[in-house]
Formats: structure tokens, sequence, C-alpha cells
């Protein structure tokens, strides 16, 4: 056999992608390239989805376990390594109770469909309070907005991109990040289409970032000052009689409450802290109601800072109030094809936070987890319920979550770690047990998470088109295997008979939320229906014949299965967004509640803001499109270029503290220093420093040789896990206080 061209849906970043993979009759991975006849990416490709063969070829990506042998991770078989995990972990279950092992789940769980629908398994066995993830160094407030809202954590609108007129972005830069919390390949090409439809694009940034160069109109602001904003334009649309939510008037409550919340925020107070003058903020207002079709979209700018919740929360109150939510070309709720959370009829109990508390410092509990920034004390703090064990699956912690360095110390402390990681990181370093799972060629891959954010309704399966390395079992099967021993079950538990069992569960869960299409079918009826797939497959094809577009076991013909999935390798095109309100609500009023109390309870420390003095200079990061996690920076043809690790700083600031370009710089906070050179340039906020995430990789016992060989510094070492927005518990990364001096 020759060369074969695999067509593979990116797994990388949150666009999703389809690519044209070659592959040799030995299996090596030549050229890839962007698949023309994708049904939503039509060929766009970014250096990331390039450099998807050099990942695969990676000779410090592991391909088998590792287990601590006096003092040193070495290679082991798989059963020994289970064994280990064994020996190790019951112990401290049977003598510490559960909550003595915590879990981490990483962001690169979102793009495994093996870990999205299996790494609950194993949470569910452990049976802790202690779960963290990545969402809380991420995009937890924009969930809790959107649950108090809308009913549900995952019913976020996202813009219309194709359909809408005008576009203001907060805090983001898609032309870099490809997207985020918004499926999107090829945003350039979208904001050029609402350019060439006679609409305008309007970014607000610290920074004149690649998407502020390409839009039509930037405007700088002061780094946590989003809510500010966002609050005075509701300010001006009340003031000025321009609020018209249209056919959306039915379906809200809490209008009067916000007219009056906005009250102290008008454009003259809240010119000042942002940056941004009054005049201007009136002519934002007035554009964005006057726009026939117009979206408001906020992203990790806006919710990594101290007022997440609430400028999430603001973002989608415009939208009510210009009538855009839920209108096309407006903030539309997408309809996965499988997985979407709010797709069933049936509503479930309305959303809430803070069923439990931290131990330490009684941080509320969201969505079933607590504040990353808050495990380092978990750790380290003595008493009951301390945690002695950590599970990180897909996750560098000790990297990427606030005040890295205490973090790291503590994971020194415990008595075991288990990382599920494919490179010996800053994080798993310090484990006791490495699995590595499959590479991203190895495994089937289905965008569960992303398709439930996308701009277009499409649904997309890769089969794994490669082996995985000789023994190494399934994700599935590892996560399960470690859920046996977590249950009590011994690591030479019957796995089939448990993946049976999560089989049947999602197929009882599935028919109860399909309505008429799983009305008179059995549980037993639906699985004899998917045999004889196993594993992902079965589960994947027992979701979508079940989903929203289902064929429904036959009784919807013509409807999607994973077997019509197979037999369109580009994908399958669902349609543009669709008007989904009031159907996709489940709030305790059947309203979209436009002041729910746990979030405008918030209002009076925003208000406070208004009169505090700036901090001087603040620290935010910024996004490189040759990177995304910090394991990017192994990957040989992402390394170089222009994504490098700079402390960039406006002419002016550098004057004034005497640096010069290319110097080194001394960054330092409450929690730590870093020094890296110095790159001047006017596309940043006087008052403002940026610094990418993900660097510095040359700490002992990491074995990632392209990144540890990488100049750069770890930004979070300056980050402060003590401040965070209060109701989501997300940590603070932009806007942190910093001093600088020459290094």
């Amino acid at each position: 056999m020759g060369e074969r061209v695999a067509h593979v849906t990116c797994p990388l970043c949150e666009a999703t992608c389809g690519l044209d993979v070659a592959i040799d009759a030995e299996g090596a991975v030549g050229a890839v390239r962007g698949d023309a006849a994708d049904v939503f990416s039509h060929g766009y490709i970014c250096p990331k989805g390039a450099s998807l063969g050099a990942l695969h070829a990676d000779p410090d990506r592991l391909r088998g376990p590792l287990v601590r042998r006096d003092g040193e991770l070495r290679p082991a078989s798989w059963d020994e390594a289970f064994a280990e995990v064994e020996r190790r972990l019951q112990p401290i279950l049977a003598e510490h109770g559960r909550d003595a092992v915590a879990v981490y789940l990483g962001n690169p769980s979102a793009h495994n469909l093996a870990m999205l629908l299996y790494q609950r398994v194993l949470v569910k066995a452990l049976g802790t309070k202690n779960v963290f993830s990545a969402s809380t160094v991420d995009q937890m407030p924009k969930q809790i907005a959107a649950g108090f809202m809308f009913g549900h954590a995952l019913s976020v609108p996202v813009p219309d991109l194709d359909r809408t007129a005008h576009l203001l972005v907060l805090g983001a830069n898609p032309l870099v990040s490809n997207g985020s919390l918004m499926t999107a390949p090829d945003v350039r090409g979208r904001l050029r289409g609402i350019q060439a439809r006679g609409g305008k694009v309007v970014v607000v940034d610290p920074i004149r970032s690649r998407t502020a160069k390409a839009a039509d109109e930037h405007h700088f602001i002061r780094p946590g000052t989003d809510a500010l904003l966002l609050f005075a334009l509701v300010r001006v649309l009340f003031e000025e009689d321009l609020v018209a939510p249209g056919r959306l008037a039915g379906h809200v409550s809490g209008l009067a409450e916000v007219a009056e919340l906005a009250t102290p925020f008008t454009p003259e107070a809240v010119a000042g802290p942002t940056g941004i003058g009054a005049g201007e903020i009136r002519r934002m207002a007035r554009e964005l109601a006057a726009a026939p079709t117009a979206a408001v979209y906020g992203r990790i700018g806006t919710t990594t800072q101290e007022f997440g919740t609430l400028a999430s929360w603001l973002v989608d109150v415009l939208n009510v109030l210009t009538g855009n939510l839920d209108s096309p070309g407006g903030a539309m709720f997408t309809l996965a094809a499988a997985g979407q959370a709010n797709a069933s009829a049936k509503p479930g109990r309305p959303f809430s936070v803070g069923r439990w508390a931290s131990r330490v410092s009684g941080h509320p509990e969201t969505l079933g987890e607590f504040p990353a920034a808050s495990l380092a004390e978990e750790i380290e703090t003595p008493g009951e319920g301390r945690v002695r064990a950590l599970v990180v699956v897909a996750g560098n912690p000790a990297a990427s979550t606030p005040n890295a360095g205490r973090l790291g110390a503590a994971l020194g402390s415990l008595d075991f770690q288990l990382s599920l990681d494919v490179y010996v990181n800053e994080t798993s370093r310090h484990a006791d047990v490495i699995l590595p799972g499959p590479g991203p060629l190895e495994r089937p891959h289905y965008d569960l998470a992303l398709y439930q954010l996308a701009v277009r309704n499409v649904a997309n399966y890769t089969p794994a088109v490669l082996p995985a390395p000789p023994g190494m079992p399934s994700d599935e099967r590892i996560l399960l295997r470690l859920a046996a021993i977590a249950g009590g079950q011994g690591a030479d538990a019957d796995l089939d008979k448990l993946d049976d069992l999560v089989a049947a569960d999602v197929a009882r869960r599935q028919l109860a939320a399909a309505g008429e299409l799983g009305a008179g079918r059995s549980v037993s009826d639906a699985l004899a229906a998917v045999e004889p797939r196993r594993g992902v497959p079965r589960v994947l094809d027992l979701m979508l014949r079940t989903g929203p577009y289902g064929d429904g076991f036959g009784a919807r013909p013509g409807g999607l299965s994973l077997a019509a999935l197979e037999d369109a390798p580009h994908g399958i095109d669902l349609g543009p967004l669709q008007p989904r309100l009031p159907g996709v609500l489940n709030t305790p009023s059947g309203t979209v509640e436009l002041a729910p109390p746990a979030i405008t309870a918030d209002v009076p420390r925003l208000a406070a803001l208004l009169d505090r003095a700036p901090a001087g200079m603040v620290l935010i990061g910024r996004r490189q499109l040759r990177s995304n996690n910090s394991w990017m920076h192994n990957i040989g043809p992402l390394v170089g270029g222009q994504n490098r690790c700079t402390a960039q700083l406006n002419p002016a600031d550098a004057a004034e503290l005497g640096l010069a370009d290319g110097q080194l710089v001394r960054l330092s906070s409450r929690t730590g220093q870093i020094e890296v050179p110095v790159e001047l340039t006017e596309a940043i906020m006087p008052g403002v420093v940026s610094v990418p995430h993900g660097f510095g990789h040359d700490l002992p016992g990491v074995r990632m040789s392209v990144a540890a060989a990488t100049s750069g510094a770890n930004s979070n070492l300056l980050a402060d896990e003590t401040l965070l927005d209060p109701l989501s518990g997300n940590a603070v990364l932009n806007g942190i206080p910093v001093q600088l001096a020459p290094a």
C-alpha cells in the first residue's frame, strides 16, 4: 500500500478545522494540509494544525507508563503501573477518606472524546469533593453567568458571525486563538465577511492585537474594567430609550432591576477608570443599538479578571437589550448533534452554586468543583480532609495556575500523585505513576464539547487513522481500570462489564431526554441497535441517534448516526443557528433572568471601582498563534518566529522606568518574580505590560527537550492565588499589579 490521505478533524484548539493528513506505507505522517472539502473549515489551517505530524513523531511524547523507582521515573509495563496505582492509592482512601484524594482535569480533556465521556466515571468512583479543573483559570465566569441567566452553564450564546452586521469584541483575540467559547474556523475570513457586508467590527482590548488591527475600530481599556464599560453602555441604552428587546420581551424578566443597577455607571463616571472617553462610549452604545443585527462577544480578558462574572453577565445583558439574543446575526444558542446539555425539552434542576464549600478557605462549589487556585492550600494545610493524593488528567496546573511556584512545591509533599499525560512536564515530574494515552491520530475523535459552541451546526467524526503503540490501551480503558481501582474492584476488574454499565447509563439518560424519539424503546433495545460497537464509538453512536438530528434507531429515516458520519469524512452541515428561546431556558421563572440576585449582589463591589485609584503597572497575558497550551512549546515547528516570551511595554512607560528595547526586565509581584526581555510597542496601552502564558520549562525533571531549550519564563509565578472572582472562583490572571525594574 502506498501513501494515503486521512481526513482528520484537528484536535489542538477550538476551531475544529478539517485536515488532510498524508500517511505513507510505513505509517509515517507526511504533509498536513487543510481539507478544502470540510463542511465547516473549507480548507483553512493554522500553524498548530500543520504541526500535527510533528506532535505524533515527537520523541519526548510518552508511549508507555513511567513508575517512580528509587526516586526516578522509569519505564514499566501497563500491568505494573496499574498495580502500583492500586498499591499506593487504596491505603490513602482507606485511612484518610475519599476527600483525601483530589482530581485535576486539564484543558486537553475538552479535545478528547474518551476523556469527556469516561472521566466522570473515574471522578464518581473516587467519590471526592476535591475536584479542580482548568475551567477556573479560564471560562468559569461565563458558565456561571449563563447558568443563572438561562438555567444551564453550557447555554452560552455565541456570535452568529456569518450573518451579523456589527460585532463588539472585548478581551478576545480570535484571529490568534481561532475562537474561544466560539467554535469558528477561519475567524479572519468571517470578520472580513462582516466588513464585506457593510458591517463593522469593534475591538476593546488593552493590546492592539491582531484582531484589533483587522477591526474597523479599536479602543484601549484599562485591564479589569470591562464591566464598567459594559454597564455604561447599558446605562446609555436606557437613558436614550434605545432598549428594544423585540420578540424577547415576553421571555425576559428583570429589565427594571437592570436599569436601576446601571444608574451609577454613567459614561462620564467610567471614562477615567476605563480610559475610554464618555463621548466614545455613547457613540458605541448608539451604533450597537442601531445596527440591523449585532452581537457582543467577550472572552478570556473578560473572564480572568476580578469582575469576571459581572462582565460575562453584562455581555449578554447587552445582547438582550438590543434584541440580538437568539436572533439571526446576533448571539445565538448552538444545537449540537450530540451532547448538547440544553437540547432536552424536559427541564432539570435549576442552576445553583455553593452546594458545598472548600475545606480551607470556604470557597463555594461551582459546577462540582473548587477554584484551581485553592489546590495548593488544600495540600499544604494539615487537618482532617487534607489532600494527600492527586490524580491529574491531561493537565499541567504547576505551570498554568496562579502562584505556580507554590503549587509546584505543594505537589512535592503529596503521598501519591498519578498523572495521565503524554509528557513529563512541570506537573507530571512530581508523579509516582504516569499513564500516557494514544496520540491524536491514534484515537477516534469527535468534538463533543466544542460543537456545542459552534457558530454553525455541524458534525464530523474521525476514526483512529494510526494504531496506538503496542500494548497501549485506549483512553477509556485506562479510565475504566482506574475507576475500578478507586471503587475497590481492583486493577483486574472486568472492564467489558464496566463499559457495558457506562453504555447502559448513557442509553438510559439519552432515551429519557429524547422525548418522542425515545418513546417505547428500552435500554436493551438501544444497546442492541448499536452492536457490535464498544467503548467510545458505542457511546457516541447512542448519543447521535437519540440527539436532535438523530435517526432514533430507525424512527427518523435519514437522521444522524455514527455510520452516517463515517460515510461523510468531510463532515455533515446541519445548517445555520436557529432561534431556540424559550425552549432552551431552565430558570425558575422560565424566562431569561436578566437580574439574577446571585450576580447582582456583586454590583456594589464593582461600583466601588469607580473611586479606586489606579494600581500602577498591571500585567496581562496574550495569545500567540503558534501556541495554545504549555505542551505545544515542545513541538519544533511551533517554536521560534514571533512565538516569543517578551514583556511588551509602551515606549512611554519604558522611558519612565529606564528600560530599553531588548533589555532584560525583572517583573515582581507578591508571589514571585521573573525576568524576560523588553519588547517596546505602541500597540499596548500605557500602564500595562504583557507576557504570554505557557513559557518556562527549565525545571529539574522536565523531559521536554525542545521546550526546555526555549527561552522564557512562567508568568503565572506572578499571579496571586488569593485573588479570585468571588462568585465563580476564577483566578485573576489579567490586571495583576506588578513592579518593573532593570534586571
